[in-house]
């Protein structure tokens, strides 16, 4: 990787895009540019239209590109949780007959031997993340490359998504007239940007509270461990608060954004603002702590399932405790309710870039950290599965016949009692899978990791 270069984000997100252009320079990261635009063509964080979810990519990038006066021409872009699964895997390759130098085709080869599986048909492979090579016995090494050997093996995590989520992704954003530089894992890039070096030692849960689903992950030994997308996020939210309150979806999203809050225990009686309500021509007066436990009914299902799946795989007893970040994780509130239903300690976290100071783009510039910190071996392992040749210096060789990433253009003018579950919501629920199968399913996979 060069000593400094420009990245380009691309977080394609059910309730918005967010596209963040950023100068990297000795692994500090400037932001220069930033768009962001209202999603179309998506559900639950996956493209089902791909014409709408192109022209929504296409606006927010262009914004970006603006700010920053730069052509973008290649984006990172990142792949949902949402049917993400996680198999560890081995590889193994004859060097030669004899003792020989390990090249880069070489870990490019072990690296495809490892991803050698039955897949089903449906699913496709995202990633190979290596987690150490053995050289003729000799285990634990990170670079094989210069040693002498007959026989290479390497061990990692394969991460495979359904074909339809990455085929989706691709047509979108190469109808956006954009090439894909990078695809990355959503979680694994989020728990690289958001925990310390010791929280992703030691094992941390990353919860990324969004618009239309909510995602946990598990970050454990640098690795991702597990994930569990929960259908349901603030999309979910403004629905609950239109329906109860019967007022149109609009006036409820912002009703949401200015009034409301998480913690019903926190809001205030005495509080009261006007409400449009369909089919009267006078508002209605309501009250805050009344709005507040229209939200908090619908948080607290979305945390109790996580908690749930979390509790299942064994993942909730972690030193690194609970990071929450995600747009709707800024709303008030949210913090203590959670900690209450994980009986866990829980932080927010809140980007730090300045004019970024919102969990909402937490996700975008984690996109930005992880393609920027990619190692050669990543980059070499990442090639066996775009099947795409790298040269020594990590790069790809076929980029010397396309158009440059990005080009300069002239600068342009910019202890409290005990809640009551509230089992009834305004919006239909929807069908989840029971969260105690998926943990019987992976339980005994989880657990071996921390063996």
């Amino acid at each position: 990787m060069a000593n400094q270069d420009i990245y380009v984000g691309l977080d394609i997100g059910t309730t918005s895009i967010k596209v963040i252009a950023a100068e990297v320079n000795s692994g500090q990261m400037s932001v220069i540019g930033m768009g962001n635009q209202h999603s179309s063509g998506l559900s639950r964080g996956v493209i089902v239209d791909i014409d709408q979810a192109a022209a929504a990519i296409q606006t927010a990038v262009q914004q970006a590109a603006d700010k920053a006066s730069i052509t973008i021409n290649q984006v990172v872009v990142g792949v949902p949780a949402s049917l993400l699964q996680i198999e560890r895997v081995t590889g193994m390759i004859a060097v030669g007959e004899t003792s020989k130098e390990i090249t880069d085709a070489d870990v490019r080869n072990v690296a495809a031997t490892a991803m050698m599986r039955n897949l089903p048909p449906e699913r496709e492979v995202i990633a190979v993340i290596p987690s150490q090579f053995t050289v003729d016995g000799f285990d634990g090494i990170q670079d094989p490359r210069g040693m002498i050997g007959v026989r290479v093996e390497m061990r990692g995590l394969l991460l495979t998504v359904p074909k339809t989520v990455v085929h989706n992704i691709k047509r979108a954003v190469n109808k956006a007239g954009l090439a894909i530089e990078q695809m990355v894992v959503n979680p694994l890039a989020l728990g690289e940007y958001i925990l310390s070096d010791g929280e992703q030692d030691f094992g941390t849960v990353v919860i990324d509270l969004g618009g239309g689903q909510s995602t946990a992950a598990v970050i454990h030994d640098h690795k991702l461990k597990f994930t569990y997308a929960d259908r349901e996020g603030g999309e979910n939210i403004t629905k609950d608060i239109s329906i109860v309150l019967n007022t149109d979806y609009t006036s409820a999203e912002k009703l949401k954004r200015d009034f409301g809050n998480a913690d019903s225990f926190a809001a205030s009686e005495d509080e009261t603002f006007p409400v449009t309500v369909v089919g009267k021509p006078n508002p209605a007066m309501i009250s805050e702590k009344y709005l507040s436990e229209i939200i908090e009914a619908r948080v607290t299902q979305i945390l109790t399932r996580l908690n749930e799946a979390l509790s299942d795989a064994h993942a909730l007893d972690l030193p690194g405790g609970i990071v929450i970040t995600g747009g709707t994780a800024a709303m008030p509130g949210i913090t203590s309710l959670a900690k209450e239903i994980f009986q866990r300690e829980v932080k927010l976290y809140m980007p730090s870039e300045v004019g970024l100071r919102h969990p909402s783009f937490s996700q975008a510039l984690a996109l930005i950290k992880s393609a920027a910190a990619m190692t050669d071996i990543d980059k070499l392992a990442n090639s066996a599965v775009t099947q795409e040749e790298i040269t020594a210096t990590g790069g790809r060789s076929t980029q010397s016949t396309e158009q440059p990433r990005l080009a300069r253009q002239p600068s342009a003018d910019q202890q409290r009692p005990a809640r009551k579950a509230k089992a009834d919501t305004a919006s239909e629920q929807q069908d989840e899978p029971e969260p105690k199968e998926t943990g019987k399913k992976i339980r005994h996979f989880f657990s071996s990791f921390f063996e």
